[in-house]
């Protein structure tokens, strides 16, 4: 196998593995830091309980999440040393201050609420969750600024070969970063609020001690993820239409829109070979002009196909390769500007479906559970634990869509911005031999594996444990030993 190849494998499988954290841990902060609050206002001990239950399971999350994290910025070294000498002028500034937010606020704070229960004033200590929950908000969006960068390139100019910032101000305010930043929270408290309604399922059937502090959790993550969806729906609109703009093949490639049509439908679902780029035997249901509405705002506008746009590519950025044995064998070949279309056009399938049927769960199990209900059925808390995965797999496939639809290309030319800034995948990778790529492939795979154990059992040992799991010990009168 090619270096390239096993370097995207490598790269591809660490980042959906530390993606699957991040999410939960975005949302997840933000609730704790909610379910404090009421608990600090009100001084109702159902609120105090359920703060320490799902904070607890957002340590072990965020743990984790720490641990895959490091490797993704020690990848860039390794595997993508091309890339990063290309890039480093550029993303030196945002992730500073991700690293910043993350290293210095985030864990600092995080580590003040882990210790401070039985030691700081209520307030402060409420202060603290708030610290922490806004700071890994924060840290997403300057790595979010740094990836739509990636995407759409702003605020550089061209020096010796390289982009070379000159206005930190355009690389955050981006409008792809002012698309994705919304669309990625929303998503993130998807993936929290499925959470909640799934394990609180479980502990509600169980009839399980502290049935208030489930149904406010069920309830509350019903809602939340209601919501998240409402704003995916908005937010994803966006950020299609500014792909439209911004990548179009990206944009055919994920409907399988091998010709150009005005008005454009769009594909619900295709049966045949979407592999080809000319579409020959692919029979689509589709919604008439819905395409040109998602594009442009109206019903009645072109949508180009993927072969009008490959010439179009091939005249702005080239029809090969340059010769460089660096390349290997795709050195002075023709370049493919069609991305695997079988990937983007079932992945934007997959993140809308699964987001859709998270919703409607949410919705289903608040109907359930209307007026005190709790379904007797083996089914309900099934259902409940089931949907978990749902958002999960959404990010996961809206994710793998996003990156891979931009290729070839690692850096993708802004159409409308500068000339010449643009990188091919092909060029970025490190000057190294594919055992040395391959036995680092095998050994992250191997060790994230451990670690996925690790946080399953640990995640199932204190969702089984419940509440007595997680608060503190019992004074001699009964009564519980607050940590205030």
């Amino acid at each position: 196998m090619e270096v390239l190849e096993l370097a995207r494998w490598q790269f591809g499988i660490t980042t959906v593995y530390h993606f699957l954290m991040v999410p939960l841990t975005i949302g997840l902060s933000l609730l704790v830091a909610g379910m404090q609050t009421a608990w600090v206002r009100t001084g109702n001990e159902r609120y105090y309980k359920m703060t320490k239950f799902w904070g607890k399971l957002l340590l072990i999350n965020f743990a984790m999440g720490v641990v895959t994290g490091i490797v993704q910025e020690f990848q860039f070294g390794m595997a993508w040393s091309a890339y990063s000498r290309f890039v480093g002028d550029v993303f030196g500034a945002p992730l500073a201050m991700e690293g910043i937010v993350a290293f210095f606020v985030e864990s600092t704070f995080l580590g003040l609420w882990i210790f401070g229960w039985d030691k700081l004033p209520k307030k402060v200590h409420l202060a603290c969750a708030w610290a922490f929950s806004l700071a890994t908000v924060a840290s997403a969006y300057f790595i979010l600024a740094a990836n739509s960068w990636m995407q759409h390139p702003v605020g550089i100019e061209m020096h010796e070969g390289r982009p070379r910032l000159t206005s930190i101000w355009a690389v955050l305010t981006n409008n792809t970063t002012l698309a994705a930043f919304p669309h990625t929270i929303a998503g993130a408290f998807a993936v929290s609020a499925a959470f909640l309604v799934g394990i609180a399922a479980w502990h509600l059937h169980r009839k399980s001690e502290e049935e208030r502090v489930w149904r406010s959790s069920l309830k509350l993550g019903t809602w939340v993820g209601v919501v998240a969806f409402s704003a995916l729906a908005i937010s994803g609109d966006l950020q299609g239409k500014l792909m439209f703009e911004q990548q179009p093949m990206k944009m055919a490639a994920a409907e399988a829109l091998c010709h150009t049509e005005q008005p454009a439908s769009f594909s619900i679902f295709a049966i045949g070979d979407v592999t080809r780029p000319d579409c020959e035997n692919v029979k689509s249901i589709t919604v008439p002009a819905l395409l040109s509405f998602l594009a442009h705002n109206d019903f009645t506008s072109e949508v180009k196909g993927i072969q009008d746009l490959v010439p179009m590519y091939q005249e702005k950025y080239g029809e090969f390769y340059p010769v460089d044995e660096r390349l290997g064998e795709l050195s002075g070949q023709p370049i493919d500007y069609v991305p695997a279309l079988p990937v983007t056009y079932w992945g934007f399938r997959l993140m809308i479906g699964f987001g859709g049927i998270s919703a409607g769960l949410g919705v289903f199990m608040l109907w359930l559970t209307r007026k005190n209900r709790t379904p007797t059925g083996w089914w309900f808390p099934a259902l409940g634990l089931a949907g978990i995965a749902t958002p999960f797999l959404a990010n996961s496939a809206g994710w793998i869509f996003t990156e891979m639809g931009r290729q070839p290309f690692v850096v993708v030319p802004n159409p409308t911005g500068i000339d010449g800034v643009w990188m091919f995948t092909a060029q970025a990778v490190s000057n190294s031999t594919p055992g040395e790529i391959l036995t680092s492939l095998i050994a992250l795979t191997t060790v994230y594996s451990v670690l996925a154990v690790v946080e399953i059992y640990l995640i199932r040992k204190y969702v089984r444990g419940g509440i007595p799991g997680v608060l503190p010990q019992k004074t001699d009168d009964g009564a519980l030993a607050f940590a205030y």
